[in-house]
């Protein structure tokens, strides 16, 4: 029997609909500049033959929504609603990747939040900006809804409210990457694990988000959650 220094901290996980069972979170893989108009309000363009990836710990996932605190360090938080796609086998290298489709186990919608004024620092300087990305609660998500049961999600549309107001919004067919290709491409990079979550990019919209702000993310016909941030 393996023992620890200090008590293990708990599993990451996401509920799944319609089980008992939950999703355990491997690694939360996030793809930028997916959407164009999204890139364009950035001040940036899209390379349709590289896409962009940057990670958060698995721990970042706020299960469900609920409160959400509002991080250290930022004056400026933002908003990014995005398509989570939960991979359920693994996929330790392109071939597989291609064989098996990424071994999609099912879909969900999340928030990637951004300390978009340290990432703006950061961008300035041509230095990395994980600090803007990979912070503590920086992933709400909802739970997860089995292929079997999603239907065609790719005709639906994503999108988020803040206080009732309409935010961002855009049909899932305008992503610049299928999950198909981002799987493909981070298969070149890592070794994809069941476990494995992929946040797809965030459409045109994104703004600040304050203490006391409520939100409300789905995909329509397919899952919601909520939260407020605290």
């Amino acid at each position: 029997m393996t023992t620890t220094v200090f008590p293990a901290p708990a599993l990451p996980c996401l509920p799944v609909r319609g089980s008992r069972a939950q999703f355990p979170v491997h690694r939360i893989y996030c793809v930028g500049r997916n959407f164009a108009e999204h890139a364009k309000e950035m001040g940036a363009t899209v390379d349709r033959g590289n896409p962009v990836f940057f990670m958060k710990p698995a721990d970042a996932i706020v299960p469900g929504g609920g409160r959400v605190p509002y991080p250290p360090g930022t004056r400026d938080l933002h908003h990014e609603v995005e398509l989570v796609v939960a991979l359920g086998r693994d996929a330790v290298a392109e071939h597989q990747a291609q064989r098996i489709g990424g071994g999609v186990f099912g879909y969900g919608v999340g928030l990637d939040l951004t300390r978009r004024d340290l990432q703006a620092a950061a961008k300035a300087k041509g230095m990395p900006w994980d600090t803007a990305k990979g912070f503590d609660h920086s992933a709400p998500a909802s739970e997860l809804v089995p292929v079997a049961d999603a239907g065609a999600v790719f005709t639906r549309r994503l999108w988020l409210e803040v206080n009732g107001e309409l935010r961002q919004q855009s049909g899932l067919d305008d992503m610049v990457f299928t999950v198909a290709d981002v799987i493909h491409e981070l298969s070149k990079l890592y070794a994809l694990k069941a476990g494995d979550l992929v946040f797809m990019g965030t459409p045109a919209g994104v703004a600040a988000l304050l203490p006391g702000d409520h939100f409300r993310a789905g995909v329509d016909e397919l899952v919601e959650f909520s939260g407020h941030i605290a």
